[in-house]
């Protein structure tokens, strides 16, 4: 499974990550996207999205280990990856037909999204 991280990048941004090389995504607190979070394997492949006034895929990232020990925490360590040749906007991902039943698009406050294997590759073009 590959998963959409959101993050507000005056918080912590995409470049943030790619200066750190890796970081524990933790602080989720919508249960939808704490099932996700706990779901996370190592070496799943991750798209960064940055909110606020971006609104738009900007990176990759992978997971590289989960601690669910907290189930209300579970801290999951990731890697930076590279950024995009081209930004995805939300507007593009909403008028492509293979986010129709997104969360993405269905459930915008989701902080921690799957995404099926052509979805990850319509955002990073891998």
């Amino acid at each position: 499974m590959d998963y959409l991280l959101k993050t507000e990048p005056s918080e912590y941004s995409f470049a943030d990550l790619q200066h750190d090389q890796s970081t524990v995504w933790d602080g989720v607190s919508n249960p939808v996207a704490l099932k996700n979070l706990r779901e996370m394997k190592p070496g799943e492949r991750l798209v960064i999205y940055e909110t606020g006034d971006h609104k738009s895929a900007v990176g990759t990232a992978s997971v590289v280990s989960l601690d669910a020990s907290d189930p209300k925490n579970p801290r999951v360590k990731i890697k930076a990856g590279k950024a995009l040749a081209k930004r995805v906007t939300l507007a593009e991902v909403k008028a492509n037909k293979l986010f129709a039943d997104s969360p993405l698009v269905r459930q915008g406050r989701l902080s921690v999204v799957p995404l099926s294997a052509a979805q990850y590759k319509f955002l990073t073009g891998e």
